[in-house]
């Protein structure tokens, strides 16, 4: 008999012993697995990539619990059936004192309108809502709903976890692949798994897929091995996961930069070849290399705001596949520059300064004295020009005299740098030694 569905469905766990990684949410003792075995209910969001269990773990949920279990697709879901689905609910409560788990898979894809539909439901515990989404939900779901109901992030399955799901797809026989008495070789198996990057689902359709293939091509394959030639023959190169408008061009970018600061060439370079390969806007990148030039590396290193500058400027003028070159040049050097955050700090601490304290006249001295009758105000009196002075210097106050002691800027010791820390400390000392 043919078997129904695709092998990827056949295979769905049925039961929390069946269900394969995630085990820092369903391991022995955690807090979801204690709430599934003991049907104790409970609004619950679960985040994370495709092909990690979110669905397989909300029929798991379906299948142990009293309550009526519903299912819909916020893709094709609308409100006018959201609200026939409550209404449903509250005749179940009333009549047979049943509750209602509305599971809704891809809940990111509902706008804030629906979302506000499910609030006064899952408040008045009508229905436990169970949401599946692969967006952050930090900005995907609205805030009300978030704060009722609890959160569970579900992580990339792990090569362990995906040989074992492969390995049970391969030798079950009612619903999986067993009837043909085939291994999988152990090269295959570790190609199939690093593949999948994470996702059962892509593991399992490739698997059929290339069973299929094979069978049809060699009648005396049953009962052999299935190679790593067989898995290539119908897949494809391996897929990033990477979305430009979510979640992973956030964390690769934040990895990418935060390598550069940790002067990390090497993983600063994995980074940037993750978002080349993925299709990343060029430019974003080397706009993002700009930011980390002055405020990563600042004058520590003043040749490093120039190169990355150069270096946008040839990606705009080269584009790809070339342009990756100097965005390399650009990546390696500023990891491997002395680092130096202080021109970032003291911004943001003249901005605060700015923002709190009152609005500051500008000195007269330092006031424009250009146009006619400014001297008759005042404007300019009493100004020092200080390449008029040794050492083009000349002891002056340029802040307003309220906050004439505010140090904002606080050069480090690190590279270029640490030059300038020490002409500062021997201009400042002026100003101390005269109170």
């Amino acid at each position: 008999m043919k078997k129904e569905g695709p092998l990827a469905r056949r295979m769905t766990p049925r039961s929390l012993e069946e269900f394969v990684g995630q085990e820092h949410l369903v391991g022995p003792g955690k807090p979801l697995r204690r709430m599934v075995e003991q049907d104790a209910l409970a609004s619950m969001i679960f985040y994370g990539p495709p092909g990690t269990g979110k669905t397989a773990l909300a029929r798991i949920i379906a299948a142990r619990t009293k309550a009526v279990f519903v299912r819909l697709n916020a893709v094709t879901a609308t409100v006018k059936e959201v609200r026939s689905i409550l209404e449903e609910a509250r005749k179940y409560r009333l009549s047979l004192n049943k509750k209602t788990i509305l599971f809704i898979d891809e809940i990111h894809r509902f706008n804030k309108a629906q979302q506000d539909v499910l609030l006064p439901p899952v408040e008045e515990g009508l229905v436990y809502f169970v949401g599946a989404t692969t967006e952050n939900p930090y900005f995907s779901i609205i805030s009300p709903l978030l704060s009722r109901a609890l959160l569970f992030t579900f992580e990339p399955l792990p090569l362990a976890a995906l040989e074992t799901i492969i390995r049970r797809a391969l030798t079950d026989e009612s619903r999986g692949l067993g009837s043909h008495r085939l291994r999988l070789a152990e090269e295959g198996m570790a190609y199939l798994a690093a593949l999948s990057a994470g996702d059962a689902r892509i593991a399992l359709n490739i698997l059929e897929l290339a069973v299929f293939n094979a069978l049809q091509a060699e009648d005396a394959l049953a009962g052999s091995t299935l190679t790593t030639a067989h898995l290539q023959a119908v897949s494809q190169e391996k897929s990033l996961k990477y979305d430009r408008d979510g979640d992973y061009h956030y964390d690769i970018i934040s990895a990418f930069i935060k390598s550069i600061r940790g002067s990390d060439p090497d993983a600063a370079l994995y980074w940037l070849a993750r978002m080349l390969e993925a299709g990343e806007d060029p430019l974003y990148i080397a706009r993002r290399l700009l930011i980390s030039a002055s405020e990563d590396i600042g004058n520590a290193d003043p040749a490093a705001l120039p190169l990355a500058v150069a270096a946008a400027t040839a990606v705009h003028q080269l584009g790809l596949p070339e342009g990756r070159i100097p965005l390399a040049q650009a990546t390696a050097y500023l990891a491997c520059a002395p680092k130096s955050n202080a021109a970032y700090l003291a911004i943001n601490r003249a901005q605060a300064e700015v923002r709190t304290s009152l609005d500051q006249r500008v000195p007269a001295h330092l006031r424009d004295a250009s146009y006619p009758g400014a001297k008759k105000m005042g404007h300019g009196k009493g100004y020092l020009y200080p390449h008029d002075y040794p050492g083009h210097f000349i002891l002056q106050r340029y802040l307003p005299e309220n906050i004439a002691q505010k140090v904002f800027y606080e050069p480090t010791d690190q590279g270029g740098e640490k030059r300038l820390q020490k002409r500062l400390q021997r201009w400042r000392s002026f100003f101390d030694e005269k109170g």
